[in-house]
């Protein structure tokens, strides 16, 4: 596997984002950081492992919830500096704390909002 791209930690301090899309659906279900720990321990155990900025450790999506991000695929943009997974949501599917599929819950512009231009 010589050619995996190496992550570039450095641009953001030693963090990447990791975008979490469901793949069946599409549909992006959360973002969170990683760092090169996270990361190895990610593609380690085949499930996303994230860098917890506030608790200052290791957070594996789901392992008080049950609603772990079973990695189907892994890939980085051109710039090898943010992780996108695509993920098998285990449990009860819903990701976000707060009980919901997905974390992007609340608009920012509404759709006729935005289609007015």
């Amino acid at each position: 596997m010589s050619d995996v791209p190496t992550i570039d930690f450095e641009k953001m301090e030693g963090l990447v984002p990791g975008i979490v899309q469901d793949a069946a659906t599409g549909q992006v279900l959360m973002l969170g950081f990683l760092n090169e720990t996270s990361y190895a321990k990610s593609l380690e155990s085949g499930f996303v492992t994230f860098w917890s900025r506030t608790r200052q450790k290791l957070w594996m999506k789901g392992e008080s919830s049950g609603n772990r991000l079973r990695i189907v695929t892994a890939s980085t943009d051109c710039d090898n500096d943010t992780l996108l997974f695509r993920v098998v949501v285990e449990g009860d599917g819903l990701v976000c704390h707060e009980g919901t599929v997905s974390c992007f819950t609340k608009p920012v512009i509404a759709e006729a909002e935005a289609a007015r231009g």
